[in-house]
């Protein structure tokens, strides 16, 4: 048995609740992300004993959900930690919005395993003309390039933020759904099982011939993964799911380079994505079942100063963060409740 697959299943439910950026200026990123993006500041974690600042957001869904917690707060820390959606945790390093500041790697260069996050919209030309007059610039603009119909925007610190068409309009109420966060890997068959034992299951493959995309969704109640699809039928499910998929981009013939690795965007001088993050109900018992897979970590659960969390590496060496579902005492600057 490979180390791969030695784990079949992590206990303690474990649900993909993060993506994590470095931002450089916080009034330029949240402005983006909740007055372009549509999506709704959370929760916020204030550190100012380590000099840095976190702000949760996510898509919630429209006229379901009028969300009326003060971020920094006990009740919002009590709802972050027990979302089952997904999150893009914003990391603001004190200092960087000064100008002098040279910025974030914000990947696609070299062998950079980070490439987007994604968006998903009923109409992405309307989009992309709406988000033009708000001032975002673009990548690619959904009429450029080969692939007609998708664009890739730039967020305020130059991240690739994807625009993708919904596979029927109207359903979804919201102008936009946070829909996606893309890594690259070496090898499929030590990446896949590592993620479906963190509970992810495989809702779409695709090989182009060259590379091949999967497509890993977190809570599946409700979705039958064994069910026997087309493409195009695996595509339009996905393409109207509410929550994120994570999508795991393959290029051929990186699994057979010894020396090839990806980068994790935590090297120096390369910094900009810096993890993905799981809640569970037992840090401790899911380390133990993540441990025996044998590719280690960054930072054991009691590790460093932050007791009861960990940094697991997946199979490429990305940073997998391991939360308790309800969260920990972080030692944050709390927020008075209003």
């Amino acid at each position: 048995m490979s180390l791969a697959t030695a784990v079949t299943k992590v206990l303690g439910r474990p649900t993909w609740q993060q993506t994590m950026l470095r931002i450089s200026n916080p009034l330029k990123s949240l402005a983006f992300y909740q007055n372009v993006m549509g999506m709704t500041l959370i929760d916020t974690l204030d550190f100012p004993q380590w000099k840095f600042k976190l702000y949760f957001l996510t898509t919630l869904p429209k006229g379901q959900h009028n969300y009326n917690l003060t971020p920094g707060t006990k009740e919002a820390h009590d709802y972050m930690w027990s979302i089952e959606g997904t999150a893009l945790e914003l990391t603001h390093n004190y200092g960087t919005e000064d100008p002098s500041f040279k910025g974030y790697h914000v990947g696609n260069q070299g062998n950079d395993g980070f490439g987007h996050v994604a968006f998903n919209t009923d109409d992405v030309y309307a989009a992309c003309e709406k988000m033009e007059t708000m001032g975002v610039t673009f990548q690619k603009k959904p009429n450029e390039g080969r692939m007609k119909g998708l664009a890739f925007a730039h967020d305020p610190d130059g991240y690739w933020v994807e625009i993708v068409k919904r596979s029927e309009t109207g359903k979804i109420q919201n102008y936009f759904n946070f829909s996606q966060t893309m890594l690259r890997i070496k090898d499929p068959k030590k990446s896949i099982p590592f993620y479906e034992a963190m509970g992810m299951k495989v809702v779409r493959q695709k090989n182009y011939g060259d590379f091949s995309n999967y497509f890993l969704s977190s809570n599946c109640e409700g979705i039958d993964v064994e069910e026997i699809l087309s493409d195009a039928e695996a595509k339009a499910r996905i393409g109207q799911m509410f929550g994120p998929v994570l999508e795991l981009t393959h290029n051929h013939g990186t699994e057979h380079d010894d020396a090839f690795h990806h980068y994790n965007g935590n090297e120096e001088e390369r910094q900009g994505f810096g993890h993905i993050g799981f809640l569970v109900d037992d840090v401790y018992v899911a380390c133990d079942n993540i441990r025996t897979m044998g590719y280690g970590f960054k930072k054991e659960p009691d590790g460093g100063s932050m007791k009861g969390l960990a940094f697991a590496y997946d199979p490429d060496g990305y940073l997998v963060e391991i939360i308790k579902r309800h969260g920990i005492e972080f030692g944050d600057l709390k927020v008075d409740k209003k």
